[in-house]
């Protein structure tokens, strides 16, 4: 009976909740792999997008009424929306709303994520939530978002706050870390500092901030109203309204943990290449990190009309074979190996090719007797016959490539002097 009460009161707030989900972000330290699409819609997983996270989350936590915030280079964002998620009931009350910046209030744009929430207060009073989950689009990861908006309701929040451990030299001016007390109140918030502060009992860990937050309506509202009227606030939540709201109000964390371990979650920013190129290595390790076969909680997409993979030629001098790898649907290995690879959607490998250790982005031609290694190659790249990446970065570099930290290689077909302009 408690399990039943518990999961109608689950049902309860997530029917009640609106999720907006903030996805106009650039993602400048992706660098020219945002050059045509935001963060939120970079390709991920072999078939997926970044925001499909995020809004798969909603669906499986029945929260079915969803806005998604868009700004920078929102073409191809739009577009997979449009594709892939135009599905819901609207006479069930399900809805996923694009809102662009339009200038509704004033004439600027998105100024930060508290202004993008706030120029659409006229749209969030018209569906009259209990709750507001606002969320960042472009994480990978996958959380229930129930026992969070419960956790936010028992506790009589004004805001709930989910974290992660995150350690200490991975949050340094990349996350916003805050401090919390015995009881799970907030009390204190920094954006990136320099210096985390170390949590209690986890010497190396400090505390981040997801970037999902959970508010009450009407207390969301009168805040960003106030905030609005700040001309010296830069409207952002991690900035500006999380250090002023936890002085005076009740702000609480939630911290996102394994449901089965209780251990720490899987939760990615990939927000660097290196990061970008790791996370989706992991993804074809024996037992990833995150498992996107998991049939109880399905990651949904937009699912293109292709032809299974093919694999042609098996003879002493020319086999096409993928080891350790994950192939999408319309791709054709022809005479060419592939290890410990993603292949995505209509790529190409001729004959005598030989992938290892790369992210291969859709509709990639490959051509015959190249060798790609460590690399990232963009949607659209016309490898030429004969090339070689990835095995000495100074040619690398002087051939127009990005080269990161790590080794890993990003190609894009405008570094390959090829036609960039079409849908991305």
């Amino acid at each position: 009976m408690e399990y039943e009460s518990q999961n109608r009161q689950i049902g309860s707030l997530t029917s009640n909740t609106l999720a907006l989900v903030l996805a106009g972000g650039q993602g400048s330290r992706l660098h020219e792999l945002t050059e045509w699409r935001s963060k939120p819609a970079v390709y991920f997983g072999g078939k997926f997008r970044i925001i499909d996270f995020a809004l798969s989350n909603c669906m499986n936590s029945g929260i079915r009424r969803i806005g998604v915030l868009t700004q920078y280079k929102a073409h191809s964002l739009i577009r997979h929306l449009v594709q892939a998620w135009s599905f819901s009931n609207s006479e069930l009350g399900e809805f996923l709303e694009i809102l662009p910046a339009s200038q509704r209030v004033g004439g600027e744009w998105y100024q930060g994520t508290a202004d993008a929430v706030y120029q659409n207060l006229d749209i969030i009073r018209t569906h009259k939530p209990r709750n507001v989950l606002i969320l960042a689009g472009d994480h990978i990861y996958k959380m229930d978002y129930g026992p969070m908006i419960v956790h936010h309701d028992d506790a009589g929040a004004d805001m709930t706050v989910s974290c992660i451990e995150v350690p200490i030299e991975e949050a340094a001016n990349t996350f916003g870390v805050m401090e919390i007390n015995d009881s799970g109140r907030i009390i204190g918030f920094e954006e990136k500092p320099e210096e985390p502060k170390q949590l209690p009992g986890r010497p190396g860990y400090c505390l981040a901030s997801m970037g999902n937050y959970v508010a009450t309506t009407a207390f969301l509202y009168a805040q960003l109203i106030e905030d609005a009227d700040d001309n010296n606030s830069s409207h952002d939540f991690g900035h500006d309204l999380l250090p002023r709201l936890i002085k005076e109000n009740k702000v609480v964390a939630y911290q996102f943990r394994d449901l089965k371990t209780q251990g720490r979650a899987y939760w990615q920013d990939v927000g660097t290449l290196d990061a970008f190129w790791k996370a989706n290595i992991d993804l074809i390790s024996v037992v990833p990190k995150l498992d996107l076969y998991d049939e109880s909680w399905p990651l949904l997409t937009y699912q293109a009309h292709v032809p299974p993979a093919r694999f042609v030629f098996n003879t002493d001098d020319r086999k096409g074979i993928a080891t350790d790898s994950m192939v999408s649907g319309g791709c054709l290995v022809s005479g060419a190996r592939v290890d410990r690879s993603i292949l995505f959607s209509k790529v190409r490998l001729h004959s005598w090719a030989e992938v290892e250790n790369s992210v291969i982005l859709p509709k990639v031609t490959i051509g015959r007797q190249s060798r790609i290694r460590n690399a990232i190659l963009d949607r659209g790249c016309n490898i030429p016959e004969g090339t070689v990446i990835g095995e000495d970065e100074d040619v690398d570099r002087n051939r127009g490539f990005r080269v990161t930290q790590n080794g890993v290689v990003l190609v894009t077909p405008s570094m390959l002097g090829q036609d960039t302009h079409f849908s991305r």
